[in-house]
């Protein structure tokens, strides 16, 4: 099969997924270093009222005490509260809000497809699914949607697309062109690199299972390198308003297991563009 016709098809997957992601609540991971400073902490993320929710499962590894656990469920019911008592333009000022950052990070995804040249370069296994590889090399006609997407310009990485609906398992990416905000305020250098894990979480449809980023950048002369891992796990179908208190066993299941799940619901392209305001000039160096 062509490369071209694999990454159609795994668009209109990937498509699927994006569409569907909003239905299912998860656990998320977050563990983030910058410097010397690093913060661990694991949610509940689910819908309540048109946009998520997250809850705090556990802090620096360890599970909330007893009296943290109350604290947060008071939080929550809160926040249900709040959002019910909305006027009606208060409450679609949020969703539209959520939206918008969803909307964004969609168009990079489909952006993808035209911006780089595939070359299947074999075939592979990952987690028992038989795979397609392929590389993705910028194209040098590319013209960027907007301005988030030229971000796309200055990279190049491997995707692998599942054989059997040509869900996207696996993709890795990194800057090969440093990626200059603001004239020259703000640089994203070689270095950078994400990496991004799905799944399929039932009825034929995937969602991320892991997402690292290292983003190695600079603002004036100021050296600004992070690191940022989130793991996803227990998908599920979402509450319609709100999640139900859980017992203390499912509370914290599986949080002391190697991967915990966690939503791509900052990509590289949100951390890149952290570095300077969207009417900003971005360049990229050649």
């Amino acid at each position: 099969m062509a490369a071209q016709e694999i990454i159609r098809r795994s668009v209109d997957a990937n498509e699927k997924d994006w569409n569907a992601a909003p239905a299912y609540a998860h656990q998320e991971r977050d563990v983030d270093a910058k410097g010397e400073e690093k913060t661990d902490r694991t949610w509940d993320v689910f819908q309540m009222d048109g946009s998520p929710y997250r809850r705090l499962l556990a802090s620096e590894g360890h599970p909330l005490s007893t009296a943290r656990q109350r604290q947060e469920e008071q939080k929550e019911k809160r926040e249900l509260a709040r959002r019910r008592s909305e006027s009606p333009e208060e409450r679609q000022a949020r969703i539209r809000k959520y939206q918008k950052e969803r909307d964004q990070d969609h168009l990079l995804m489909t952006q993808m497809q035209v911006a780089f040249n595939f070359r299947l370069v074999g075939d592979a296994t990952l987690s028992g699914h038989p795979v397609y590889v392929l590389d993705a090399e910028p194209r040098s006609d590319y013209r960027p949607a907007n301005h988030e997407a030229k971000v796309l310009l200055g990279m190049k990485g491997t995707l692998w697309v599942d054989k059997a609906e040509f869900h996207w398992a696996k993709v890795e990416a990194e800057v090969v062109r440093p990626v200059t905000f603001g004239g020259f305020l703000a640089k994203v250098g070689p270095g950078t690199k994400f990496l991004l894990e799905k799944e399929p979480v039932g009825d034929r449809i995937w969602q991320p299972k892991r997402f690292f980023v290292n983003v190695v950048a600079s603002v004036l002369f100021w050296e600004h390198d992070s690191t940022s891992e989130e793991t996803f796990m227990d998908y599920h179908p979402s509450a319609a308003i709100s999640s139900m208190p859980r017992r203390e066993s499912d509370s914290h299941r599986g949080l002391h297991l190697p991967q915990l799940t966690l939503q791509l619901r900052q990509p590289l392209f949100d951390l890149l563009l952290r570095f300077a305001p969207l009417d900003d000039h971005l360049a990229i160096a050649p």
